[in-house]
């Protein structure tokens, strides 16, 4: 999976179970919606400031928005 898709489904995986909307996120975040939006669909390629600005607005770490998600066999 292309790094930006992992980024992207992390941001959003962590911005429901936080329980924030795209908006709310991008005020945090100081981006716009639109922004939020195309990295959630793996569109965007943000800088290095941009992932620690995400992290801190999620209250994560920023390797937290890099790591692929294991696939885990039921």
């Amino acid at each position: 999976m292309d790094i930006r898709s992992v980024v992207g489904l992390n941001v959003q995986r962590i911005r429901r179970e936080r329980r924030l909307s795209q908006e709310e996120l991008s005020f945090r975040a100081a981006k716009t919606r639109a922004y939020i939006s195309g990295l959630e669909a793996g569109k965007r390629n943000p800088t290095i400031l941009t992932l620690v600005m995400l992290a801190d607005a999620l209250a994560v770490e920023p390797d937290d928005l890099l790591r692929r998600q294991q696939k885990i066999d039921k």
